[in-house]
């Protein structure tokens, strides 16, 4: 219905975007993300084992003294230390990759993030050196081959952010109905060239005419403004591209609007695709082993197999030997019955 809002259960009205558009709401998301939430993960992560340990000193120099604790081994001052939690390692991942997510995903609504991320990093290495040396026993080492399976979620992700972000530039921007209207609809429609003069007339044409008189009843507006304006208001001006009140068809999508989400779309693809061929390119020209490091692994390779061919030969040779002593031995005892 013209005038209708979006309601739930046909009685509260959600509560919608303001006219600039939802990307405001968001960017204060992200700021209090990238800033607060990862100021605070930094300081528990060092504060509870920080925390813990303290307790533990106190415990001890209750049990044992004032300087109980100077006396003890090395080893057992480790073991007072906090043992890492089973966890520790997916927790210190996982925080990377909600990171790299938040970052990329919504990188369009708030720019800042990429640079928040960096001082972040380069605060949190230092923090968990100084962690895993004076705060957690030492931990067990394990051999990995690569990282695993947050290799291919750090992939799926640069993906998604790459499509995300080709759909806020082009849903959000306003280049693209610019454009739309300067080649389209405006003064130099049909010529094949933009200007500044070909705009002429574009803030016009992306508002559309809406009746005061066909706005719900629930929706009514509490004065017809003739307070401010002198006259009753009958008509008042909206963005978006829609048929005006008196036509056959009101309120219904006009032809440019169809025009606009095509280029949209289009901008969709074609930004993607340029996108993920500006990566791929890229991902040729940067080997994942440097050349001398894959030189190196083939010389290890070689060497190997050298070795193993050598004691091969060198096993050989000794069953060869024996043979030939066992033969030798037979043939003299064949000689003196």
């Amino acid at each position: 219905a013209s005038g209708a809002y979006l309601r739930l259960i046909n009685r509260w009205k959600l509560e919608e975007c303001h006219p600039s558009g939802c990307l405001i709401d968001l960017c204060l998301q992200m700021g209090i993300i990238m800033v607060l939430k990862q100021t605070w993960n930094n300081f528990m992560e060092l504060g509870y084992p920080l925390i813990q340990n303290w307790w533990t000193r106190r415990r001890l120099r209750r049990e044992h003294g004032q300087k109980a604790k100077d006396g003890f081994p090395q080893w057992e001052r480790d073991y007072n230390l906090q043992p890492m939690n089973v966890y520790g390692l997916f927790d210190e991942y996982l925080e990377m990759i909600l990171q790299f997510g938040f970052t990329t995903i919504f990188v369009a609504a708030f720019p800042l993030a990429p640079l928040l991320a960096l001082l972040n990093n380069i605060i949190e290495i230092r923090l968990d050196a100084y962690k895993f040396v004076t705060q957690w026993r030492r931990p067990l080492p394990s051999q990995a081959k690569d990282i695993g399976i947050w290799y291919g979620i750090l992939e799926g992700i640069g993906i998604l952010s790459v499509i995300t972000n080709a759909f806020v530039i082009a849903v959000t921007s306003d280049f693209i109905p610019r454009l739309v209207y300067a080649y389209k609809y405006g003064p130099c429609a049909g010529q094949g060239r933009a200007g500044q003069r070909c705009m002429m007339g574009y803030v016009n044409a992306s508002l559309s005419v809406f009746r005061v008189a066909d706005f719900e009843k629930k929706s009514e507006p509490t004065t017809n403004g003739s307070e401010m304006f002198g006259d009753a208001v009958k008509f008042c001006r909206y963005r978006d591209y829609r048929e005006p009140p008196v036509s056959a068809d009101p309120y219904s999508y006009t032809l440019q609007f169809w025009h606009v989400l095509a280029a949209r779309l289009a901008f969709i693809i074609v930004f993607e695709h340029l996108v993920f061929a500006i990566k791929t390119l890229i991902a040729y020209l940067i080997p994942d082993l440097p050349k001398d490091l894959r030189d190196r692994m083939r010389r290890e390779k070689y060497l190997i197999q050298e070795m193993m061919y050598e004691a091969e030969l060198e096993r050989l040779q000794k069953e060869k030997n024996e043979r030939k002593r066992r033969k030798e031995r037979n043939g003299h005892h064949e000689e003196w019955p």
